[in-house]
């Protein structure tokens, strides 16, 4: 028995985590108005449900209705007598107010107590100051992230792993993982790829002859014929706690045949499912199923849904390259080149498409973004911009500080690289992405943002315009939304999920203040905004300077249903709409 798989939790690290989820779960149920703090001298009150609880708090209120408390001031009485703070417990005291049924508050409640083990982890060990991790390599930066999704209270659940399966597979570990291959019998498995490379091409680059030529001698040892098979990559936690026992039939039948790990290491990426290759950096990310419950989804991959995804990212790939906008701004995608779903039939007999059973064996191959690098630039993930250290440094603060710019002119080369694609997309093409900070890649030249990158393509893109010309292959990311709804993939994914978090971290440090910071948003806009006087009617329509917008509500989402929150082909039906609000950029309205 391993008992330092444990270590991390001691009462030290979980108190603090503990001290920091609360924080986080009264803003941002306070952001999402599922509580209503009430001010009370130079504190707030929140009350439990019977009322016999009560939370004070220091708070200081910031553009786009959020609350920057001070974790240090929160304290937790009943009756008056003071009480440790503990997140579980809040999320009991206010079941009523959050809207917590029966039937999803256990489950909830393991997402929580997992979220707060992996916070306690990051506690335990000696992590990078802010100034230091800001100067770190790709993969040393997406490791050391310690937060998470920054909206999302229970954010790291991973329901399905165990506290070794954290150590082995969690990406703040930073641990090597070799992947586990199968092969797959063509007649129950697709291969598609862009049309830049074949099967054959793909694999060799991936696997290597000696790997390829080791593969192709297991399967003919079987008395099996390599023409017939398909060669699967797996995540390591899917072959041992799904694949070997839910597929034990089409083992048995030899449809799928284990041939055991590939030579490579890999280390596992924010998203958890994907791997970054650490032995050979310019081969593909692969990302891989993983049946483990995750911030709302089964973190699956559908097999019906690989088939089309290069040829959805080969047509993006062309927009972009054929717009001079896109163009100027240096935008690139990682395009997922490869793909690969197996179909068991059985369990597709028995199930609709929504079933996570049909998402349980599946992979695709997406672009490194190494080898598209210039002499002197480097990378880091997006998220890396709301990134605070234990002592409360914050990376982005140090990037500006590094690279010797004015904080607004810092701001102003990222917002020019990471906004205006955005804006182009969606004024020019009613396209949008999903950019939060996992699916961001920055191009840092001297600290300073160059261009982006966007991955995660062909399941989190979609066109709302009802007329645009799409192949049939890419037909499926059209989806309908209503008229109303559309500029939310700005207001809410882009100024409400990422841009607010920045503002308050930059304005807390005394870097920018809150008014400089949505000026140099609003300059962003106004500045694309004059580059494309054709679209002038597209602005008029959606007026990205209009007094307010729709609150869009993630928590509440998963409050709602932690195991399906949106169904991914009709994202805008389950959007979870609560009053407005005020939209920082109207005052700079032209």
């Amino acid at each position: 028995m391993n008992l330092a798989a444990t270590a991390h939790l001691d009462p030290a690290h979980w108190a603090r985590a503990n001290r920091l989820l609360v924080r986080k779960a009264l803003a941002e149920f306070s952001h999402e108005r599922l509580l209503t703090p009430q001010a009370d001298g130079d504190r707030y009150v929140v009350h439990s449900d019977d009322g016999t609880v009560e939370y004070r708090f220091a708070a200081t209120m910031r553009a786009l209705d959020t609350w920057q408390i001070d974790p240090e001031t929160i304290t937790r009485h009943r009756d008056g007598e003071p009480l440790p703070l503990d997140a579980v417990d809040l999320c009991l005291e206010l079941r009523r107010t959050l809207g917590l049924r029966d039937e999803i508050l256990p489950v909830y409640l393991e997402e929580i107590t997992a979220t707060l083990s992996g916070s306690a982890y990051t506690l335990s060990r000696r992590a990078a100051c802010a100034h230091d991790l800001a100067g770190a390599d790709f993969q040393a930066i997406e490791a050391g992230m310690t937060e998470g999704h920054p909206g999302f209270v229970a954010n790291k659940g991973r329901i399905g792993f165990g506290v070794d399966d954290y150590h082995r597979y969690a990406p703040e570990v930073a641990a090597p993982v070799r992947l586990v291959w199968l092969a797959a019998h063509r007649d129950h498995s697709t291969f598609t790829c862009t049309t830049d490379t074949d099967y054959d091409r793909h694999m060799r680059a991936e696997l290597g002859d000696e790997t390829l030529a080791a593969f192709t001698a297991a399967l003919a040892d079987l008395d099996l014929d390599p023409a017939d098979y398909l060669l699967f990559p797996v995540h390591p936690w899917q072959w041992w706690n799904k694949l070997s026992v839910t597929f034990a039939g089409e083992l048995a039948a030899r449809r799928l045949v284990c041939l055991g790990r590939g030579p490579d290491e890999y280390l596992a990426q924010q998203s958890i499912r994907t791997f970054f290759n650490a032995s050979d950096p310019s081969r593909h990310y692969v990302k891989t199923a993983i049946s483990v419950l995750n911030m709302g989804f089964m973190r699956g991959l559908s097999a019906a849904y690989m088939a089309g995804t290069p040829a959805i990212n080969e047509w993006l790939a062309g927009l972009i390259a054929g717009d001079d906008v896109f163009k100027a701004t240096g935008l690139t995608i990682l395009r997922e080149r490869a793909a690969i779903g197996y179909r068991h039939r059985q369990l597709e007999a028995a199930t609709d498409r929504h079933s996570p059973y049909r998402k349980m064996l599946a992979a695709l191959w997406r672009e490194s973004p190494v080898p598209g690098l210039a002499p002197g630039e480097r990378l880091a993930t997006m998220a890396s911009l709301l990134h605070v250290d234990e002592q409360g440094h914050a990376l982005a603060a140090a990037l500006i500080e590094r690279s010797g710019l004015a904080p607004a002119d810092w701001l102003r080369r990222y917002l020019d690289a990471y906004l205006t694609p955005l804006l182009h997309s969606f004024y020019a093409y009613d396209l949008a992405f999903m950019p939060h900070g996992e699916n961001v890649i920055l191009v840092l030249n001297d600290d300073v943002v160059s261009r982006v990158i966007f991955k995660d393509i062909a399941e989190e893109i979609v066109v709302m315009d009802a007329h645009m010309p799409l192949p049939p292959e890419v037909e499926r990311i059209r989806a309908h939304v209503p008229e109303h709804m559309r500029l939310l993939s700005i207001f809410t994914d882009v100024f409400d999920g990422f841009l607010r978090y920045l503002n308050a971290i930059l304005a807390d440090r005394d870097v920018l203040t809150e008014a400089q910071f949505w000026a140099a948003v609003a300059a962003c806009v106004n500045d694309y905004r004059a580059s494309v006087p054709h679209l002038a009617e597209r602005f008029a329509r959606y007026d990205i300077f209009a007094p307010d917008f729709a609150l869009s509500c993630l928590n509440r989402l998963q409050l709602r249903d932690n195991r399906q929150m949106v169904d991914l082909a009709d994202p805008s039906a389950a959007l979870q709409l609560v009053g407005t609000l005020r939209n920082p950029l109207a005052v700079h309205s032209p």
